[in-house]
């Protein structure tokens, strides 16, 4: 709101700083107005609401040009930006001008002029500004929309411009002076706030017939749409069915068709995906979609043609995902059924006639959503009649196959590598549902030949760049994993004449080669895709030899080994995430379905210490394993050889296998929550099995085919499973158990009555809830019954303090034991002591050696023999002249070396032995040394 005086002096300031240029740093000009000056008017405002109030007038001579005049004047002073304090004013002017249209057709330009300034930039004198003005603005911008509803082609196509203009912010075109350009998303952030994209989409319905102002329209949405709050306002506005339904409308410039995919991307991508697509499942949506698609694919030939028609194929897999929307009654199923498979299968249809695909990105991308879909439209089983009638199966097969040059399309090696894994990763989503289909296209003879070319030593350089291909760069494990994950979901069919047919191709023998084979092959590099290849080999077996027999036996001695490969396993790689607990888990199921039942196999099991590794495994600790190890080992036990092993096996800790089973009931029934003291004993004998889970859950009377909780506590934990395994041991022989142990194995032993008191106690208290009354005799049987089982309760806890007991009598003689050995040390420490004290005595006291002596000697007198016989002659047996007070030894005789030759006590005894002369203590060298013969002499030892 500045004077044509006030803009005259901005002018000239600009002015004097383009003089000043040449100098080498530019400093702004800033306009400074003093206090006369405002006195004097120099910014001078315009009288907005003096506008406001001229133009609410009517029936005045004269009137409308006046209100022209000062309209025009008001879109002259605001030419380089609207202040944000103003905004409320002049938008108000703007709808006032608007209103008057319909009578006075001349305010159409005026109206135009103001919607042409809400282009420029919003102008800030403050900082606050944008906080303070932010309920005005947002409500200004809004009106826009409304503004829509006038039937003016060139007011409503500017609208849209402004609108636009607010994603392509430009700076104000001259400096003014005390204000500064409000942020650049100010503006959007605003039309958020207002709600503009709602109106906008609401303005689409205006705009049916008039597609100038329609594509503007969609230009603005898809400006709009960048925002994820105005993609919810749009959602909630309807506006994807609006522009989906609308895909096919006549537009020679091709705007229309890529605005409206561009918008419904974005609404897709940024508000609930699930809303958007309960808008276009719908028929009208759909057969827009199906035309545009259908003329893309035909007539497209430019590389825009197919990006375009590459998206319209993602938006409509998109909505596939939704099984309510109707693309079998569309007719769009079948074409795209059509359009995937005419390359691979002639087909005599119109639509593909005379087409072809190039090798070209786009339809390369084509081909590969094609078979995605396909993908989506199989969960739908009303289409399977239309997938037989296409004969996907047929186009689909043609590919698993050794790679060789294509007749139809000369695709690249590294496109086709990525086609053929695609479309063996269809079969398996399409394949299990044709199941006749399959057999009758020699499915099974097809895949097991392809498996042979990826396990043979052809040359093959695998590309490895697309998503199916991680992890096979260089070789042919990314084929080999899809044509067995293809079997898996075959044999998972558990269909007779599809396992049938595999067995009788070797599908077994085959399988255990590439297991032996891929075992060798592997490096770290491809250690996640093996891994992954030796599970769902080993999960084809499972389901092959399952309740078979002869299958089990077919599997034998080789099948064991590959089981006992995978169960040596170092336990650390486990926790490495590349697929090792898969593996295992594979590897149990294998144990489970092939080697179970089949007693030669489960014999040679037991050979090679499988029953050792099972237990390994369970020794870790780990809850997921449990459950099935143990399920494992229950049936193992009907072998007469297993108790055995499971009794000679030890853990860590030299630990048992009975004492591990203990550990794993007490760990489980502490996480079920069962009451037990300190000591494991059982604290209600009623309930001694009752968890946390069965205390909360109230009893309530249910049919007689549902089973209660207390039945459905056997299955849910490990402890059933525990109880048996223990049983076929026999619970009277179990080696390395502890006092703990044989308290819990006390309930243990009991676990069957306990249960069964526990379903009776349930039958009891549902025939209360259900105020039944028993005959006498079946109350007093039901009564004996609970009381039985809590006399089992009070008798196990009897039994268990007794073991308690026991043992703190046991630990009582142990320690008094210890502390019967600490003394014995103690005093013969003391008397060691003291007889050497005795000895120092006698070594450096003469009186008391001499004292020591004649002790000694009045000690051996008397104990000796007074009465001598007649005739006898008595041998000294004590040496005369001997001061020691020590008992003598024996006498040996040696010869003694002369002392010239030793030299003297002090000479070094080693080296008198070398024969050297030794004269005076030194080493002198001599010529030779003659020994002589000296005496021998008797000393004692």
């Amino acid at each position: 709101m500045w004077t044509e005086k006030a803009a005259a002096t901005a002018e000239a300031q600009e002015s004097g700083c383009r003089n000043r240029s040449s100098i080498s740093r530019q400093i702004p000009v800033v306009g400074v107005v003093t206090e006369d000056d405002e006195a004097q008017g120099v910014f001078k405002p315009v009288d907005l609401n003096h506008v406001i109030k001229l133009l609410e007038e009517t029936n005045k001579d004269g009137l409308e040009e006046k209100q022209l005049k000062f309209v025009k004047k008001l879109v002259q002073c605001y030419q380089n930006g609207l202040p944000l304090r103003d905004l409320a004013q002049i938008f108000k002017i703007l709808n006032l001008c608007a209103g008057k249209i319909k009578n006075q057709p001349r305010f159409v330009e005026s109206a135009y002029d103001i919607i042409k300034l809400c282009g420029l930039p919003f102008l800030k004198k403050k900082v606050s500004d944008e906080i303070t003005y932010a309920e005005d603005t947002a409500n200004s911008i809004a009106l826009l929309g409304d503004l829509m509803k006038i039937p003016s082609s060139e007011l409503r196509i500017q609208i849209c411009k402004c609108i636009v203009d607010f994603y392509h912010a430009e700076p104000p075109k001259k400096h003014i002076p005390g204000y500064q350009q409000a942020s650049s998303s100010y503006k959007i952030q605003m039309a958020e706030v207002g709600g503009l994209a709602k109106t906008m989409v609401q303005a689409m319905t205006l705009l049916e017939n008039q597609l100038v102002e329609k594509l503007w329209v969609l230009k603005v949405l898809q400006h709009l749409s960048t925002s994820e709050v105005n993609c919810s306002i749009m959602m909630k506005a309807q506006a994807a069915s609006g522009i989906c339904a609308h895909l096919n409308d006549p537009d020679p410039s091709g705007q229309l068709l890529f605005r409206s995919s561009e918008i419904l991307w974005n609404l897709l991508e940024k508000s609930p995906k699930e809303e958007i697509l309960q808008q276009l499942s719908n028929l009208e949506c759909l057969l827009a979609l199906k035309e545009v698609f259908k003329n893309l694919f035909m007539r497209g030939f430019s590389h825009y043609d197919r990006q375009l028609r590459n998206d319209i194929l993602v938006i409509t897999t998109i909505i596939a995902q939704n099984p309510e929307a109707p693309m079998i009654e569309c007719g769009f199923a079948k074409d795209l059924i059509l359009f995937a498979t005419f390359n691979e299968v002639k087909s005599q249809n119109i639509l593909v006639k005379g087409l072809k695909l190039s090798n070209s990105y786009e339809d390369f991308e084509l081909k590969k959503l094609l078979f995605n879909i396909i993908v989506i439209l199989c969960k739908d089983l009303p289409t399977i009649q239309l997938l037989i009638e296409g004969k996907v199966i047929l186009a689909l097969f043609t590919y698993v196959k050794k790679p060789e040059k294509q007749k139809t399309i000369n695709w690249s090696a590294a496109q086709y590598e990525e086609l053929q894994l695609h479309a063996i990763a269809t079969l398996s989503s399409v394949a299990p549902l044709l199941i006749e289909e399959y057999m009758s296209c020699q499915g099974n003879a097809q895949v097991l030949a392809f498996l042979e070319w990826c396990e043979s030593e052809d040359p093959f350089f695998s590309h490895g760049n697309s998503f199916h291909g991680t992890g096979g760069r260089g070789n042919k494990f990314a084929q080999m994993r899809y044509s067995l994950r293809l079997l898996r979901a075959m044999v998972y069919l558990e269909d007779e004449t599809v396992n049938t047919d595999l067995c009788e191709k070797g599908t077994i023998q085959q399988m255990i080669g590439i297991f032996k084979n891929i075992i060798s092959k592997t490096n770290e590099k491809e250690e996640a895709i093996v891994l992954e290849i030796q599970s769902d080999i080993l999960l084809i077996l499972s389901g092959l030899c399952e309740h078979h027999i002869q299958r089990k036996e077919i599997f034998g001695t080789e099948g064991v080994d590959i089981v006992l490969h995978v169960m040596k396993t170092d336990p650390r790689k486990l926790q490495s995430g590349l697929g090792y607990n898969i593996l295992l888990f594979s590897t149990l199921d294998s144990i489970w379905c092939c080697i179970l039942g089949c007693y030669p196999s489960e014999d040679y099991f037991l050979e090679k210490e499988g029953i050792f590794l099972l237990l390994d495994v369970l020794a870790l600790n780990q809850k997921k394993f449990c459950n099935l190890i143990l399920g494992i080992m229950v049936e193992f036990c009907d072998n007469p050889k297993t108790a055995a092993h499971v009794n000679a096996w030890r853990g860590k800790k030299d630990q048992t296998a009975a004492s591990l089973l203990i550990k794993l009931w007490r760990k489980e029934e502490k996480e079920l929550g069962v009451k037990r003291d300190k000591n494991g004993k059982i604290i209600d004998t009623k309930k001694p099995l009752f968890t946390s889970f069965q205390e909360e859950q109230k009893i309530i009377p249910l049919p007689a085919n549902c089973p209660s909780v207390a039945v459905m506590d056997v299955s849910e934990n490990i402890r059933a499973k525990i109880y048996a395994i223990l049983g076929k041991l026999d619970f009277e022989n179990l080696p390395g158990l502890s006092a703990e142990d044989f308290v819990t194995l006390c309930i243990i032993h009991r676990y069957l009555d306990f249960k069964i008191g526990e379903i009776w106690n349930e039958i009891y208290e549902e025939i209360k809830l259900e105020k039944l009354r028993p005959v006498t005799t079946d109350k007093k049987a039901l009564e004996a019954i609970t009381t039985a089982s809590e006399n089992i309760g009070k008798m196990v806890a009897s039994l268990q303090s007794e073991i308690i007991e026991s043992q703190a009598r046991q630990d009582v003689q142990n320690e008094q034991k210890v502390y019967a050995k600490i003394q014995a040390t103690h005093k013969q420490r003391e008397l060691a002591n003291k007889s050497w004290e005795n000895f120092l005595a006698r070594t450096s006291n003469a009186k008391t050696l001499k004292k020591a002596k004649r002790f000694q000697e009045k000690a051996i007198e008397a104990s000796r023999y007074h009465e001598r016989p007649q005739n006898a002659i008595f041998h000294p047996t004590d040496i005369k002249g001997l001061n020691t007070t020590v008992p003598s030894g024996g006498v040996v005789t040696v010869e003694s070396t002369p002392a010239r030759l030793v030299g003297g006590p002090l000479a070094d005894t080693d080296i008198a032995l070398k024969k050297l002369p030794i004269r005076g203590g030194a080493l002198q060298k001599v010529k030779a040394v003659k020994i002589e013969d000296v005496p021998k002499k008797s000393i004692p030892t």
